[in-house]
């Protein structure tokens, strides 16, 4: 079954960290994603811009609105995402323990609905 894995963090939170910290925490995300390769379970993966590059859009009336950035008003926002293929949540849960974000914000694991 697939999982979305969804990595929140405050924005800026990666700023207060060094140089070499930083390269470190790319490390982790590198060996997380060779890992979920080599397991067969990795389907996509790929960190988003900030929320300033964002649009929402809405239909009101058959009319397209379109608004900066994300419609919530959050402490965190939705910085990348992981699309794994598992067997179960259980194991979906322990991938996502392994996501680095996870130190710092939450990482919401969802379902991804059967066609």
């Amino acid at each position: 079954m697939q999982y979305l894995l969804l990595i929140y963090d405050e924005p800026g939170a990666y700023d207060s960290l060094s140089a070499k910290d930083r390269q470190e925490l790319y490390a982790e995300y590198d060996r997380l994603s060779s890992d979920l390769v080599e397991r067969g379970a990795l389907v996509g993966a790929n960190p988003l811009e900030s929320v300033s590059a964002a649009r929402t859009v809405r239909l009101r009336s058959g009319e397209r609105l379109v608004t900066d950035g994300p419609f919530a008003e959050t402490k965190e926002t939705l910085g990348g995402y992981y699309l794994i293929d598992v067997e179960s949540m259980d194991e979906a849960l322990d991938w996502a323990a392994r996501i680095p974000s996870a130190r710092f914000g939450p990482v919401e694991v969802r379902p991804v609905r059967p066609e």
